[in-house]
């Protein structure tokens, strides 16, 4: 099928889901597409059904629905509410200044919507640090207001992802939706690694590269464990092995570790990761498994579901799934069972949509962020978070 038909077929079914539902009652439309399409041809299909309803969405490393996972798809969920508003913005230059874009994404949420609940972003998830994009968000919305959301991907291609904002295609840029008005919401969010051997200091890092742990090149790590050299692990032998064995950060708020996928192994053993590595962290080798990875997602799902329920509601009818596409690369086959585990515990009747991501934006171990209690968000690798709307 070309990219427009694609587009335009996806949107016409999203739309004909909501029988009773006129376009006006239509809110919001997410729009999740794999690179094997023309971006503006989709895009353009998928506008000439949903028209110039508010839509927001992005490139992808794999597609998700309530049917399961899927490869060189396009996704459309059209998402209809009388209580909830849906306001769009977009941030900057993510290469040139990340705190920069996630501050002037904050800036346009806030200055179009003035009850806020919630932050969804869309950022690039090759352009720049996405740690420091949360943290510009959280700048101007304050560190605790609850932001969720996936980076773009390319089919696991890693040259150029692209951003959705109402009729544009864009790259290198974070978008964005406020989420207002009256609702009941769920946050889940588990990775299921689990750490093994002494935790270690960073002892030296900038950025996303970890120079040093306890004084020694950071590579030793992965020497140590797989009796491996450094010559060895260069590029893609590592990106193999950090997909199981990544690195976890402790962190103050939360039992839980920030994960973090080392990419490539420099000339001094520095390890390139996927995110930011702060200095004077511990930091864990951790292992993960197929078991652990299904398990995860459905206690994400169970705390999604419980936080709604805290609220009132008793059942999640829309959930919006991030999901690390290194846990795909862990599950392979059985990635379908993930997504059935998420389904069994948010219900039948819960309609999903998603992507696999190249990272994720979550608050880690937090508890109903909607009741404001501690909600710091995170930007996390190899993690499943579920966004649930109940009532």
């Amino acid at each position: 099928m070309d990219a427009f038909s694609a587009g335009q077929e996806a949107a016409r079914q999203a739309m004909g889901g909501l029988k009773d539902k006129t376009p006006a009652d239509i809110k919001l439309i997410l729009v999740f597409s794999s690179v094997v399409f023309d971006q503006n041809k989709m895009l353009s299909g998928v506008r000439s059904i949903t028209e110039n309803i508010p839509l927001l969405g992005c490139s992808s490393a794999g597609e998700i629905t309530t049917a399961g996972p899927s490869k060189k798809s396009v996704v459309v969920m059209a998402i209809a509410t009388d209580s909830v508003t849906f306001n769009l913005a977009m941030g900057g230059n993510i290469k040139e200044d990340a705190l920069a874009a996630g501050r002037t994404l904050a800036e346009g949420l806030k200055a179009v919507s003035s009850d806020g609940k919630l932050a969804i972003m869309l950022p690039d998830g090759l352009a720049g640090n996405g740690a420091d994009i949360v943290r510009g968000l959280q700048q101007v919305l304050g560190e605790n207001f609850p932001i969720v959301g996936g980076a773009a991907g390319d089919d696991f291609l890693f040259k150029e992802t692209y951003e959705y904002y109402n009729d544009q295609v864009l790259t290198g840029v974070v978008i964005g939706a406020m989420l207002g008005g009256e609702m009941k919401i769920g946050i889940g969010v588990r990775h299921g690694w689990q750490p093994i051997g002494p935790p270690r200091k960073v002892t030296k890092s900038k950025g996303a590269v970890l120079y040093e742990l306890d004084g020694k090149p950071a590579v030793q790590v992965y020497e140590e464990y797989f009796g491996k050299k450094a010559e060895e692990l260069k590029s893609e032998p590592l990106a193999r092995l950090a997909i199981t064995y990544p690195l976890g950060l402790r962190i103050a708020h939360s039992d839980e570790y920030l994960i973090r996928d080392p990419i490539t192994v420099g000339e001094s053993g520095e390890l390139t990761c996927a995110a930011e590595v702060p200095e004077g962290a511990e930091i864990n080798l951790m292992m993960g498994s197929r078991e652990n990875a299904i398990d995860a997602a459905r206690q994400a799902a169970e705390r999604c579901l419980e936080e709604i329920k805290e609220q009132g509601g008793n059942q999640v009818t829309t959930a919006i799934v991030f999901n690390c596409i290194a846990r795909s690369k862990v599950l392979g086959r059985d990635a379908q069972k993930e997504i059935d585990a998420i389904k069994k515990v948010l219900g039948e009747s819960a309609q999903l949509v998603g992507f696999y991501t190249y990272g994720e934006q979550a608050p880690i171990g937090a508890k109903n962020c909607s009741c404001g209690r501690s909600c710091k968000s995170e930007f996390c690798n190899e993690t499943v978070v579920i966004l649930g709307f109940g009532e």
